[in-house]
């Protein structure tokens, strides 16, 4: 217990709690990346099944500059910052900055996904 009398979370209460609530501009960069990455994924898988495998390496580079990219201007142009007492919206550097982080890992992963996992259950 605490001095007010409110029992101390544990770590794993912590980072569930995180995990249920996420904020909402880390959430929306998320999703933006994710459905682009998810696109761009589908879009390599049929063109590994139908292109020879030579052209498969300046595509998958030119995946992850889209999703680089285009992440991050998705981001910019979904997340806002705070509107405060005027009500005018205004975007920042930062919210591209945001969908730029949040593109890296998600991009690997769905590849991972792609050629990993999906590739060799079709064969």
């Amino acid at each position: 217990m605490t001095g007010r009398g409110r029992a101390q979370r544990s770590w794993f209460q912590v980072r569930w709690r995180q995990l249920r609530n996420p904020p909402p501009p880390v959430l929306r960069a998320v999703l933006a990346n994710l459905a682009l990455a998810s696109v761009g994924g589908v879009l390599l898988l049929i063109a590994d099944l139908t292109l020879p495998a030579d052209l498969l390496a300046p595509l998958i580079a030119l995946y992850l500059l889209v999703v680089l990219a285009g992440g991050s201007l998705l981001t910019y142009l979904w997340v806002e910052l705070p509107t405060g007492s005027s009500g005018v919206h205004r975007r920042s550097g930062w919210a591209a900055m945001l969908g730029l982080f949040a593109a890296l890992p998600i991009s690997y992963l769905v590849l991972v996904v792609v050629f990993q996992v999906v590739r060799p259950l079709i064969g």
